[in-house]
């Protein structure tokens, strides 16, 4: 199974494994993380599962959506890596892959 490691805000860090076919959110939350929010389920009318992705990563995952670009622009937060987690698909090629919980507005 693909492990996804997770940087918390107080920079303590976890090893996820993720199944197949779930978005990063659904590994993080599925993992006992309560630090992301996804009041909107996973459905990007929101910003609260925004992390930040490795950038050795970051080139492997598929273009963010306009709506997604949209409401990364409402967090102060946001840098070049950001993505909302719900939006990205985990699976085997992004096995190891690091991701940074954003600090919430």
């Amino acid at each position: 199974m693909p492990k996804l490691i997770v940087e918390l805000r107080d920079g303590e860090e976890r090893e996820l494994n993720g199944e197949t076919g779930l978005s990063v959110m659904e590994v993080i939350r599925d993992g006992g993380i309560d630090e992301i929010l996804a009041l909107c389920g996973g459905n990007c009318s929101c910003a609260t599962c925004h992390v930040q992705i490795d950038p050795a990563f970051f080139p492997l995952l598929k273009p963010m959506s306009e709506d997604e670009n949209d409401l990364l622009e409402s967090t102060s937060y946001r840098t070049e890596f950001s993505r909302l987690s719900c939006q990205v698909q985990f699976g085997p090629a992004l096995d190891g892959m690091r991701v940074k919980i954003a600090e919430e507005d």
